[in-house]
């Protein structure tokens, strides 16, 4: 007894549904992996589930992308929109700008010049001249803006010293007034010491001034009569240290 016929529509029972969407996956795969290799072709799949997992297969000789530029371009359909198409266009003139600009890059280092015809050598110089001018011209400018640079140090450098210097001076002024002031201080304590040493009648010490001024005052005492006191001195005296009067002599004058 055959088997029936199993009609074609859409598996309501969820869970039938996914084991039947895995089974029925895995044996598409299967087949486009077999006429990729039975029948050397070149086979691209996508497959995207109900629950929007996408599974895809490509055959080893290919890429997707290649595929679908081989699609684009057989069938004529367009797969993107004009925005798409021009951008598209960009990234390929970018692409070959930019291999260009490689090119120039190993003509300018020395390399791959054989194939360059006279013309296109002389451009070539033309190009490494102006480069090693602009060269030229950039270390001479850096050269002024180091030399300005030094120059701006070594005034900064002088104005710190005349700073410090003027500082210096400064403080050493101070030090002097200072010194100044303490040495006026002590004169001025000493004079303050010897005019109440004076004051005080030298409080018992001798002083050369005090002497004079008490020889001064005898002077004045005795001729003042003071010297009749001389009478009881005598008298006190012994005989020996008694002062005899002084005669004039006669026979002398005579």
């Amino acid at each position: 007894m055959g088997r029936g016929k199993i009609e074609i529509k859409r598996i309501e029972n969820l869970s039938n549904r996914q084991v039947t969407y895995s089974k029925r996956r895995n044996g598409i795969i299967k087949k486009a992996k077999e006429i990729t290799v039975l029948c050397d072709a070149q086979v691209s799949l996508i497959i995207f589930a109900s629950s929007g997992k996408m599974h895809d297969y490509c055959s080893p000789s290919t890429t997707l992308p290649d595929i679908l530029e081989k699609y684009h371009k057989q069938s004529g359909k367009r797969l993107w929109d004009a925005k798409h198409e021009n951008l598209s266009n960009e990234i390929d003139r970018m692409k070959k700008e930019n291999d260009n600009m490689q090119i120039e890059l190993r003509h300018l280092r020395g390399e791959d010049i054989t194939s360059l015809n006279y013309k296109e050598l002389m451009v070539l110089e033309q190009g490494l001249e102006n480069g090693l001018a602009g060269i030229r011209d950039k270390e001479m400018e850096y050269y002024r803006q180091k030399k300005k640079e030094e120059k701006e140090l070594e005034e900064d450098n002088k104005r710190l010293n005349f700073i410090m210097q003027m500082q210096q001076q400064e403080e050493m002024g101070k030090r002097q007034q200072e010194m100044a002031m303490e040495d006026h201080h002590h004169h001025q304590q000493q004079q303050h010491h010897h005019h109440v040493m004076e004051t005080n009648g030298g409080g018992g010490g001798y002083h050369p001034h005090h002497s004079q001024h008490r020889a001064a005052a005898a002077a004045v005492n005795y001729n003042n009569g003071g010297g009749n006191n001389s009478n009881n001195v005598n008298s006190q005296m012994p005989f020996s240290f008694r002062v005899q009067p002084i005669q004039p002599n006669l026979h002398e004058r005579i």
